[in-house]
């Protein structure tokens, strides 16, 4: 299974219903399993600052098969990913709200979100997440 614009849309749309229901605008991206953009929404209000921010999360998590809040705990000082969010031209995020979409154990994609806490945008990305 591949992210189509059809499937990132239904992605986007169970994202967008968990962020109204906590009352946070957010931006919601999904990327394709080479991290390429397939679809993005900035909800009404959502920060302009956190568009790159969506993006890149869903990036991380699609080109290293991680939750970004899973590699924020390997990626602090003395951590075995230290320094990791200076790689690939500095778009990789360390902080929650990246997920990693997958079919039968394999990456098929990722969906990035940002607008809140951290724990906002790990729970709108998990809510999308769950949406395939």
């Amino acid at each position: 299974m591949s992210i189509t614009l059809d499937v990132a849309r239904k992605i986007i749309a169970a994202a967008e219903k968990k962020a109204a229901e906590i009352k946070q605008p957010m931006n919601i991206a999904v990327v394709d399993e080479g991290g390429n953009l397939v679809a993005h929404v900035r909800m009404d209000g959502a920060w302009i600052g956190s568009i790159d921010i969506s993006i890149n999360k869903a990036y991380t998590s699609s080109a290293f098969n991680i939750s970004t809040k899973d590699l924020a705990a390997h990626s602090q000082s003395g951590g075995q990913f230290f320094g990791i969010h200076v790689s690939n031209g500095g778009r990789i995020m360390i902080f929650a709200g990246g997920i990693p979409l997958k079919r039968e154990g394999k990456v098929v994609g990722a969906i990035g979100v940002s607008g809140g806490s951290g724990e906002q945008d790990h729970a709108v990305a998990e809510a999308g997440a769950a949406a395939i």
